[in-house]
């Protein structure tokens, strides 16, 4: 098959993907670039179809049968990055699973996370350090928000990530989990340095601009610091949450 107009329909449909609107309607998302698209598909995404560039078909006779042969503006058209990679896919969204998570020991939660580059990266992270779950709570980005799923370099498939909307169902979940809050140094709050993780933990992390709140807060069992020089007002929440993490994935008692 080879779709070489912008206005073909199904060029149509698969740019209203970009909108999070329409994600959520059909349940499906944007694959962009070879990398994403290989590994989307060696880990079991289903793929409905994937745009590639005519000459670069051969590179991808694994998925032969779901290829729509294309030309460059096509896939500037339906891609969101600057420069159109020469391959981009239609997938469909993995189904939450919570049960997963009763198997889980090391849970992060995220809460209001509002860009999708941290939320992304902080997947990366997660898989990287041997994260179970993430919990997703209140009005966190779109996970398959296009920039989010760049940022995760192809991990967003390889983690069990949940999502929680109300208070009364996160804390049934939880039951049993040491659940840590981070913040800014406060007189009961632990340092990062003296912390050891219990064998079940939910480290949660708040928004960018707000961080985390009192709700959450509310229900934690401990509050947590990461000690850092005084010159420097805070961490990006990538980066705090990377170094937490790193320490969650390696030194909790399993």
């Amino acid at each position: 098959m080879e779709i070489t107009a912008i206005n073909n329909n199904l060029v149509k449909d698969t740019v209203k993907l970009q909108q999070k609107k329409y994600r959520t309607e059909t349940g499906k998302f944007l694959l962009e670039g070879e990398k994403c698209v290989k590994e989307a598909f060696e880990s079991g995404i289903q793929l409905e179809y994937v745009f590639v560039l005519s000459d670069k078909a051969k590179e991808y006779d694994f998925i032969s049968d779901k290829l729509i042969l294309t030309n460059k503006a096509v896939l500037k058209k339906i891609s969101t990055t600057d420069s159109a990679p020469d391959i981009v896919g239609v997938g469909y969204q993995l189904k939450n699973n919570i049960d997963k998570l009763k198997q889980s020991k090391k849970v992060v939660l995220l809460e209001n996370i509002s860009d999708a580059g941290n939320l992304g990266t902080i997947i990366r992270s997660a898989v990287a350090f041997n994260i179970d779950t993430i919990i997703l709570y209140g009005n966190t980005v779109d996970l398959y928000n296009p920039k989010c799923v760049r940022s995760a370099v192809g991990n967003l498939w390889k983690i069990n990530i949940i999502h929680i909307d109300k208070i009364s169902e996160l804390k049934s979940i939880i039951n049993g989990f040491e659940c840590v809050a981070t913040l800014p140094k406060t007189k009961n709050s632990v340092w990062f340095k003296d912390w050891k993780p219990a064998s079940k933990s939910v480290v949660m992390f708040g928004s960018e601009a707000d961080g985390l709140s009192d709700e959450l807060i509310s229900i934690a069992d401990k509050n947590l610091t990461i000690e850092m020089n005084k010159k420097v007002e805070s961490l990006n929440l990538s980066v705090s949450a990377s170094v937490l993490m790193y320490k969650l994935g390696q030194d909790s008692d399993n």
